[in-house]
């Protein structure tokens, strides 16, 4: 597991670029942290870092559960499970299918649904530290995750 502080929004950012650079088609990001831990603004980063126009706003899919983005290397699904309740919700959403895609698939409240993670992925656990610093852990499921981690820290 890797970690890193992030002392503001903008470094927020910067980070999700960072690793939006790195991403390829598949490539599955399990968010976790509590409201108002930067998820959102690390998804714009994301974004951004995959090509997808500045013109184009990157939101929280809150009230839509996904939302996609065009326009860069490959498409970003951005999916929110913050309203979910139950698991039989997530056969609606179609977040197996989306998984099995060829776009990134950035998933906030990904512990939720644990057993629902598919078998790869980079879990981005963001902490509150105080005021807008925040911790950011990464820890890699399987080998394309773990080669994610050590390119973004290498």
């Amino acid at each position: 597991m890797e970690h890193r502080l992030v002392s503001s929004p903008d470094e927020m950012h910067a980070v999700g670029v960072a690793l939006g650079r790195l991403l390829g088609p598949g490539d599955v990001l399990g968010l976790v942290g509590e409201l108002g831990a930067g998820k959102t603004v690390l998804v714009q980063g994301i974004g951004r870092g995959l090509g997808v126009p500045d013109e184009v706003p990157i939101t929280s899919p809150t009230f839509t559960l996904i939302n996609e983005y065009l326009g860069g290397r490959m498409p970003l699904f951005h999916v929110d499970l913050y309203r979910l309740s139950r698991e039989e919700e997530l056969e609606h959403v179609g977040l197996c299918d989306l998984y099995r895609g060829e776009g990134v698939v950035a998933v906030e409240w990904f512990d939720r649904f644990p057993s629902h993670a598919p078998a790869e992925y980079l879990e981005v656990r963001l902490e509150i530290v105080s005021g807008e610093e925040r911790r950011l852990r990464f820890t890699p499921h399987g080998t394309r995750a773990l080669e994610l981690a050590s390119r973004l820290f290498g």
